[in-house]
């Protein structure tokens, strides 16, 4: 029997991860035409089937959020064109089809590429309306991207004339179908960015099929429209044709006469909202005088005849100045009494006599400090007599004087018991005046 390496050891989880990689990196996208069986949808919301053909098949996943860009309802037996990415249910060890965008089979490629591109713009918000640019009231020019040898800009400039000649159109010339027609439209609106001279840009043309509109369907038209600094009119086509420039553009016109009326204000409608205008202000205006004149005339009549006035208010003034005198020589009077007053509190309180004062006071508090400081000082000098001589009447040198002595072993420790010391041991004895050595010949127990 062959043993087996622990290092190439794997658990049933690690293997299927690694399927599971293995197949995401090697197939990111695939496209699979089949049909549909074992369609069921449960509580969640998200719809699976099995995609087969006469040989073999496959599982496959819708999840819920992908369902609202389906352009059909899928059926059992229906036969459909997917677009997804294979990936590994680790659960069950089954590879499947994850689902980004299902057709019917007979829309063909380009109906799938459509609806691809319109689930992926609408995922990244290019289609939300809170980034769409209003148009200008009164667009000073009007950059107009198109054929100049179609009917469309024919179109446009007979309503644009129609509605306001004195609004300037640029005919911006491109290619609006076959190669080199998305470059074009997309370098176009970068030039129209890039001079900053248009208010509004129209990108038109005129119907068709798919096939020949699909130039406004390609993913770089799509963009550049998005990152427009300058609104964007899209009018492609007839009212039913449907492109992806017309979901980014800030607003879709039905045809290029719609986006004319849209973009390009009418003569008649403006004259009439500015005599309108002109006239509501001539009305307010003239309101306005008649009420300031009614009060002029009101306070006119409240005033009566100003010189009537004059004499009074002569009167009135010279009787002020008479009392503004007699109060103004009142106040010096006034005045000059509290001055006089204040003299006097002056005098009697001269800075030299309170000097003087002060002086006496100073040498009266020195003689009385000094008094107080002998005093303090025999009263200290008389406590310092009584304390050194009770110091001296407990001092351990008194005691020695009447007689005692102190005990002490070689080490000079205080011997206080008989015990301490042993018979032979030498001590020695301090006296009142000097000292002695001595060895213990005999021990009294105490």
């Amino acid at each position: 029997m062959h043993s087996i390496a622990k290092d190439h050891v794997q658990t049933v989880s690690e293997l299927t991860q690694s399927i599971r990689g293995v197949l995401e990196v090697s197939f990111p996208f695939v496209t699979v035409a089949g049909e549909i069986s074992n369609l069921r949808c449960p509580h969640s919301g998200h719809l699976y089937f099995t995609l087969k053909d006469e040989t073999a098949q496959i599982k496959a996943v819708l999840f819920k959020p992908q369902q609202r860009y389906l352009p059909c309802t899928p059926a059992d037996g229906m036969q459909v064109i997917c677009r997804g990415r294979i990936s590994l249910y680790e659960a069950r060890g089954e590879y499947q089809l994850i689902v980004d965008v299902l057709a019917a089979q007979g829309a063909g490629a380009l109906q799938l590429a459509f609806d691809l591109l319109k689930s992926k713009l609408a995922a990244e918000g290019l289609f939300a309306g809170e980034r769409k640019k209003p148009l200008p009231l009164l667009p000073e020019k009007i950059a107009l991207i198109t054929s100049p040898s179609g009917a469309a800009v024919h179109d446009f400039l007979s309503m644009a004339q129609k509605r306001c000649a004195a609004v300037p159109v640029e005919i911006i010339p491109v290619r609006v179908q076959g190669a080199g027609a998305m470059e074009d439209i997309v370098e176009a609106i970068a030039l129209c960015n890039e001079r900053a001279e248009n208010d509004v840009i129209v990108l038109c043309r005129g119907g068709g099929s798919l096939e020949d509109l699909w130039t406004f369907n390609e993913e770089r038209i799509a963009r550049a429209i998005a990152g427009s600094r300058i609104p964007v009119v899209s009018a492609i086509g007839h009212e039913v044709d449907f492109t992806i420039a017309d979901l980014v553009a800030d607003l879709r016109a039905p045809t290029p006469t719609g986006a004319a009326e849209m973009v390009v204000p009418s003569r008649i409608q403006l004259s009439a909202q500015l005599h309108n205008l002109t006239r509501r202000l001539t009305k307010t205006a003239t309101d306005r005088l008649a009420f300031f004149r009614s009060v002029i005339e009101a306070h006119r009549k409240i005033l009566g005849d100003p010189t009537s006035l004059l004499d009074q208010f002569r009167l009135t003034t010279d009787h002020a100045l008479a009392s503004l005198q007699f109060a103004f020589s009142s106040a010096i009077h006034q005045r000059q009494l509290a001055l006089a007053r204040l003299s006097q509190i002056l005098a009697s309180h001269s800075p030299q006599q309170r000097l003087e004062y002060q002086q006496q006071w100073v040498h009266e508090l020195r003689r009385r400090l000094i008094l107080a400081m002998l005093r303090q000082h025999e009263r200290k000098r008389a406590a310092l007599g009584k304390n050194a001589g009770l110091l001296h009447a407990i001092s351990p040198l008194a005691v020695l004087g009447r007689g005692y002595s102190i005990v002490r072993q070689k080490n000079g420790v205080v011997v206080r018991s008989s015990t301490e010391v042993q018979s032979r041991e030498r001590i020695s004895v301090t006296l009142g005046h000097g000292g002695i050595d001595c060895e213990v010949k005999k021990i009294w127990p105490g």
